[in-house]
């Protein structure tokens, strides 16, 4: 990785700031201390506030083509520094080097169709006469900058999960200050200085490190006029208390289920699924993780889901090889061991992995897991899964819904009144038919039901939620 910062700073106004009081970040795998990273306070806060409502005046006035430019030469930017972006993410993430990369690629695209959108970007007339009281009126709604947006991003797709909150921000003609996870700073660092070079105005995006006293004083800010977040349950609940009348947007948590019918290619759908669910390690937010499967394929699919994850390379994430890298921290590593742990205590027998080295822990396979196990129950997030068996598709279906999320489902089968059934009960924001639940691509509406939260991204539905609709009558 290429890194000339000793510090990383904030980025206010389009300066670099240093300040006091500095944070230490290491690689997951090596444990080698990265670089620090300055932490921002109340008065950074602040001068962050006015440096966006400041190029808000401006910015909010470019005319759409203008907006559009600016990101297309974001994405070409993005796209020439494609590598360095990745091995960063690599090195401060742990993310496999190959999964960075492909990250990266999904990132030129997402600016890309931030682009569009900014080109496209339209309300539409309204047709007053249909009221007798409308006589001689002309009606239209017109899209608007909501004005300051605060972004807080996660560490597991630092690059194109931030870019689904700035690209489209930008897009609307608002300003954005952006809280990244402390783990990737200098990924956000390093955006925030692509931003500036593509030709936004100074302040058009601010970046400000910190941790959660940072983050509620942020979203408390009276100068902020939404919220955008992607994280925890957990977070995500105290965001919303702390956030007053804010409108938000919450993309939170998930246990996926996976469904396999006896009515597919069985063997398949395990390939599929082993390299969905371990990818990135599992710290994916729709990763496989409850696969329930018809009781007559059961056996035929876990004999080749075991084979194909046993295939996987376990190992450090910059080798050109590796499938599997290391969690994210100590607690990450410690939570998942102790679930495991639990479920097995609870009946469930482990069929694979389970055994850590270092902050490795390789693709972890369980069944026979009650659901009242947190291995079900809750969010994995780590290279985990647990098979079940269920007799029917119904109960299938059933078994899958059993759950507070909602924010993603696979299912595989080539019986077309399952899948129809499928789609019309499975309680989630999306099913994916003959692909695992991780399918996304990044201009599909994506978000969740329940305690996955709430509000959509994807290029076209985060510009709907980060703009608001005036109507206009003239007389």
């Amino acid at each position: 990785m290429t890194t000339t910062l000793t510090r990383v700073p904030l980025l206010i106004g389009g300066q670099a700031v240093q300040t006091g009081r500095h944070d230490t970040v290491t690689n997951p795998f090596s444990g080698e201390a990265l670089y620090q990273v300055a932490q921002a306070d109340a008065e950074h806060l602040e001068r962050a506030l006015e440096a966006a409502q400041t190029a808000l005046a401006e910015y909010r006035r470019w005319p759409a083509h203008r907006r559009a430019d600016a990101l297309r030469r974001a994405a070409a930017l993005l796209a020439g520094r494609a590598e360095t972006f990745a091995r960063t993410i690599a090195a401060e993430a742990g993310k496999p080097l190959k999964a960075a990369r492909v990250e990266v690629a999904r990132s030129v695209e997402n600016l890309g169709f931030a682009a569009d959108e900014a080109a496209g970007l339209s309300g539409q007339g309204i047709p007053l006469d249909a009221s007798r009281f409308g006589e001689g009126r002309l009606g239209l709604t017109l899209r608007e900058p909501r004005g300051v947006i605060a972004a807080i991003s996660p560490f597991n797709f630092p690059l194109n999960l931030t870019l689904h909150k700035v690209g489209p921000a930008l897009a609307g003609g608002n300003t954005v200050i952006l809280k990244p996870a402390p783990q990737t700073p200098l990924t956000a660092h390093l955006l925030g200085e692509l931003i500036a070079e593509a030709g936004f105005p100074a302040g058009a995006l601010n970046v400000l490190h910190g941790g959660g006293e940072l983050g509620a004083a942020l979203v408390s800010a009276p100068g902020v006029a939404l919220v955008t977040f992607t994280g925890s349950p957990q977070v995500g609940e105290a965001i919303k208390r702390g956030s007053g009348l804010k409108p938000l947007v919450l993309e939170l948590g998930n246990n996926s289920a996976n469904l396999v019918d006896l009515d597919c290619d069985v063997r398949l759908a395990a390939r599929k699924l082993a390299a969905a669910s371990f990818a990135y390690q599992g710290q994916v937010c729709i990763h496989p993780q409850r696969l329930i499967v018809h009781a007559d394929a059961y056996e035929t699919f876990k004999a080749a889901f075991l084979d194909a994850s046993r295939a996987l390379v376990v190992g450090d994430p910059l080798s050109e090889t590796t499938d599997v890298g290391p969690l994210i921290n100590p607690a990450a590593l410690a939570r998942l061991e102790a679930w495991i742990a639990e479920a097995q205590t609870l009946g469930g027998r482990l069929l694979l992995g389970g055994v850590a080295q270092g902050l490795l822990l390789p693709p972890t396979v369980l069944e026979d897991v009650p659901e009242e196990a947190l291995l079900v129950r809750e969010e994995a997030f780590g290279p985990v899964a647990v098979l079940s068996r269920a007799r029917s598709w119904s109960e299938a279906i059933a078994a899958a819904n059993r759950s507070r999320y909602g924010l993603q489902t696979g299912v595989f089968t080539q019986n077309l009144a399952h899948a129809l059934e499928a789609v019309r009960d499975i309680e989630a924001g999306g099913v994916i038919v003959n692909d695992p639940s991780t399918f996304r691509v990044d201009q599909m509406p994506y978000g969740g039901i329940k305690d996955s939260g709430f509000g959509r991204e994807g290029a076209r539905s985060s510009l709907e939620e980060l703009t608001y609709l005036k109507t206009v009558v003239l007389s």
